[in-house]
């Protein structure tokens, strides 16, 4: 049966116009973007501290005896010390919001015995504190937008947690929908992917915790009850995704209530030790075998050092 050239034309354009009207569907909400920014966020932010530490190492060269603790002071005491005149105390203080400190810098600049700079090196200094003045801005303005995006669609979650925190863990699942049916112990190791194979795989303590480490009332914990409290966050943190996505019902200060409650009775707790586990006579044997021995009755391996050890050619020569 001959079938027209129109009607394949027609049809292609069918395809065509409804895999654009789904690819506008899916990307309409403002989750993607989110996800786009605490990505571009987490990145930029490694990149930061790296820029951080190369410019120590770098400054360093040139003036030894002077060490700051702040990225920001760091890069703008590195702008004006490149500066062709001397600078005063009072603007090295504006730098540092320290008097006395202030002073030691300024004596220390005076009389360092770092290299001097060349016309070229200095430029390549300015570049490249400037270039870590730029990342701070631009960490700034993501974490601006982070938090508005993450309060207008996640205001329950960000609310237990924190904006970065939320918008990581919806990162983690890749959509709303994926994060809002998830169980409570999926979102309490999200973020923990890599341990969890390690787990599955080689038989290693599996994880308590992902993204929510990165709360202060888990990572300030005691070992032995952060993950308790981790799973009490995953558990509350749970119940408000689903109000954020299905109801849009913001129940952030009841949860947050019983939450505080919860984690104030696991800290006051006291906190057992752990049973010794003793381990068996079939994991001492398969020990002793991977150690090349041979069980006796006592339970340790015998190794027989007469025994022909067989080794592979050197393929160096």
């Amino acid at each position: 049966m001959a079938v027209k050239e129109g009607s394949f034309e027609e049809l292609r354009e069918r395809m065509l116009a409804s895999a654009k009207a789904g690819i506008q569907e899916a990307y309409s909400s403002e989750e993607y973007a989110l996800i786009q920014a605490i990505n571009a966020y987490l990145e930029t932010n490694k990149s930061y501290n790296l820029t951080y530490e190369r410019l120590t190492e770098w400054f360093g060269i040139y003036f030894p005896e002077i060490r700051i603790n702040n990225a920001k002071s760091l890069a703008d005491l590195a702008l004006l010390l490149t500066k062709p005149e001397q600078p005063s105390t009072e603007e090295i203080k504006r730098i540092v919001n320290n008097e006395q400190m202030a002073k030691i810098i300024h004596e220390k600049s005076v009389k360092t015995i770092g290299r001097k700079m060349n016309m070229d090196e200095k430029k390549a200094v300015i570049e490249f504190a400037e270039l870590s003045n730029n990342l701070l801005r631009v960490l700034t303005s993501l974490e601006d937008y982070i938090k508005i995006a993450s309060e207008r669609l996640l205001p329950n979650t960000t609310y237990l947690t924190d904006e970065k925190i939320a918008a990581e863990l919806l990162s983690k699942a890749g959509s709303m929908e994926r994060l809002a049916t998830m169980p409570a112990s999926t979102v309490q190791l999200l973020g923990a992917e890599k341990s969890l194979f390690k787990h599955i795989k080689f038989g290693s303590k599996p994880p308590k915790y992902g993204v929510l480490f990165k709360l202060p009332v888990v990572n300030t914990a005691p070992r032995e009850i952060r993950g308790r409290i981790a799973r009490v966050y995953a558990t509350k943190i749970s119940i408000g995704l689903k109000a954020d996505y299905y109801t849009k019902k913001f129940i952030g200060k009841e949860l947050k209530k019983t939450l505080d409650e919860t984690v104030q009775k696991i800290r006051s707790a006291p906190i057992k030790p752990k049973p010794q586990m003793q381990q068996s006579p079939q994991h001492e044997q398969r020990r002793g075998s991977q150690h090349g021995g041979q069980m006796h009755s006592h339970g340790k391996p015998h190794f027989d050092f007469n025994r022909k050890r067989s080794y592979k050619k050197d393929r160096r020569r």
